[in-house]
């Protein structure tokens, strides 16, 4: 497998972060059919790479706090950027403003700023990176990473991540590959009063 010697490299070093856009991840595995666990991707992360700090970065909604406390306890750093609500701009096109979603408004946390500045303000605390997203925004900051040689791994969250990425692809995995480690399963809970 082509990450096993460098998986042997990590467990080396001292230092290795992930810097996770959560919202790349969740909708990029739900897109496959499956939810991310959030417990056992933060244990992956460290039995299989060796990652003492995972930063998570997800747009905040007061509405989420028991969500970013969970995040927390699982042992993720949570960084909350703030989210814009936009609204929908009424259109002259019928079809689309007679579509369902034309009341719904988008809530945009766009968090690809803060994990570049994270990444380059930490860099002298980490021996390498693992960047978890398949958007194309971090072509620079993984391009820089690569020249420094601090690159461990870029996670996309399945097969169709940007293709700016793929002059890195020697560098890509593909989590949808691993979902039978990381998918959440909805266990039923047990009725006392259920009849066989």
């Amino acid at each position: 497998m082509k990450d096993t010697l460098l998986r042997k490299r990590l467990r080396k070093n001292k230092s290795v972060y992930a810097f996770i856009d959560s919202q790349n991840l969740n909708l990029g595995t739900q897109r496959m059919g499956w939810k991310m666990d959030w417990r056992k991707f933060r244990q992956y992360l460290k039995q299989e790479y060796s990652v003492s700090k995972a930063y998570m970065f997800i747009g905040y909604m007061p509405e989420n706090e028991s969500l970013y406390e969970y995040m927390h306890s699982l042992g993720y750093l949570v960084v909350l950027k703030p989210t814009l609500e936009i609204h929908n701009i009424p259109n002259k096109n019928k079809e689309i403003n007679d579509s369902k979603d034309q009341d719904k408004n988008l809530v945009k946390g766009n968090v690809d700023t803060e994990i570049v500045l994270t990444a380059l303000k930490e860099i002298g605390n980490y021996s390498k990176a693992i960047i978890v997203s398949g958007d194309g925004d971090f072509y620079s900051l993984i391009e820089y990473l690569l020249t420094k040689q601090k690159l461990a791994w870029v996670m996309t969250p399945n097969w169709q991540y940007s293709t700016l990425l793929k002059p890195f692809d020697k560098y890509i995995i593909n989590l949808d590959k691993h979902r039978n480690k990381l998918a959440y399963v909805d266990r039923p809970k047990n009725n006392k009063n259920k009849h066989i």
